[in-house]
């Protein structure tokens, strides 16, 4: 059974969703070279706790951090405190980020840039980025999940990246993870059809190289098998007529980039 939404609840969620976003702008402040993957999972913590919010992920099935961050080859799930690892230049970094408010959850990801990177990464990042909102615009009622992974896996595709397979989005409100899952690839018109109210998180999740991952040893972290770079971006909506309504938002990270570049 899915979990449709009262207006009410999606408020909620909404709340939560935009202090995800706040959360991601204020880490996009310190991104660059010489920061302690660490320290980026405590100022999140921090952030979260003083706007009266829990971090989503701090405990989650075991997970250990308040953030998830995967840096270069490292997909997904990344967690923060392994072996003291600084952000150096060239390093490209997905920080994907959680929050618990008034019993509802909201979940985004960002992937930015630490200092100059190569152009082969600026273009990762770019379709990595059109991928979601091309996603996100087949996110209407009387289409199917399989719309949304379909436009995902083209898009990516025709640019020569792999579409991660073994992990997906899924849908948000009372648990972080909910059903339906949400494939970054797929058949159109395949799939749960999408109806008023529903609230899913779409992230597609883009190898530089072949779509096969690996789990590291600490049970967690995901990475590319072949040891390319991944790109990884994410937003939390909800299926309306017409068009989405997306609750979080990027505007807060890129005014904060614009500001310290």
């Amino acid at each position: 059974m899915l979990d449709y939404k009262s207006e009410e609840e999606i408020l909620k969620i909404k709340a939560s969703s935009i202090l995800v976003s706040k959360t991601l702008a204020e880490l996009g402040k310190v991104v660059k070279p010489g920061v302690v993957v660490e320290d980026l999972d405590k100022l999140a913590e921090q952030f979260i706790r003083d706007h009266g919010a829990e971090p989503a992920f701090m405990g989650h099935q075991g997970f250990p951090s308040s953030l998830c961050v995967s840096v270069n080859e490292a997909v997904v799930h990344g967690i923060p405190f392994q072996n003291k690892r600084v952000l150096i230049e060239g390093d490209i970094v997905s920080l994907d980020c959680g929050v618990k408010w008034d019993g509802f959850y909201g979940d985004g990801a960002y992937t930015f840039a630490v200092g100059e990177i190569a152009p082969e990464l600026v273009k990762l990042m770019e379709v990595t980025k059109e991928c979601l909102r091309l996603g996100v615009e087949k996110c209407v009622v009387g289409n199917r999940i399989g719309d949304i992974g379909w436009a995902v896996q083209q898009h990516a595709e025709k640019n020569g990246y792999g579409v991660v397979r073994e992990l997906v989005g899924h849908g948000v409100g009372r648990a972080v993870w909910e059903k339906p899952e949400v494939p970054n690839y797929g058949k159109r018109g395949s799939g749960v059809k999408l109806e008023e109210r529903l609230v899913i998180a779409v992230e597609p999740m883009i190898n530089l190289g072949k779509a096969g991952v690996k789990w590291l040893s600490d049970g967690w972290t995901v990475v590319t098998a072949d040891g390319k770079h991944s790109a990884h971006f994410e937003h939390t909506l909800v299926i309306r007529k017409g068009a989405p309504e997306v609750l979080t938002t990027f505007e807060y990270i890129e005014e904060a980039l614009q500001m310290v570049n």
